[in-house]
């Protein structure tokens, strides 16, 4: 009888393991497709003042970024800000 409770309990802990792999395939798959629309940048003519150049240069040699980096840093804080609430 406690055998039998065993073997059961062990099967059901086998099936929860083969969804939690499931599960963890499934995310991974999901992660891997992020990443890869991530590393498909497009690109953007932008237009600069002169003097705004060379703030974001001496912003971005002060941060170690490229000008183009600092660009899209800066960019991306300012969405994240504004979906979180916050004014930019």
């Amino acid at each position: 009888m406690r055998e039998e409770r065993i073997e059961e309990q062990e099967l059901r802990l086998q099936e929860r393991l083969r969804k939690l792999e499931e599960l963890e395939t499934e995310v991974k798959q999901k992660e891997k497709k992020l990443k890869e629309k991530e590393k498909a940048k497009k690109q953007v003519l932008l237009r600069l003042a002169p003097s705004l150049w060379n703030e974001l240069a001496k912003w971005a040699e002060e941060d170690y970024r490229s000008i183009n980096g600092q660009i899209e840093f800066l960019l991306a804080e300012a969405v994240r800000k504004r979906k979180n609430g916050h004014k930019v």
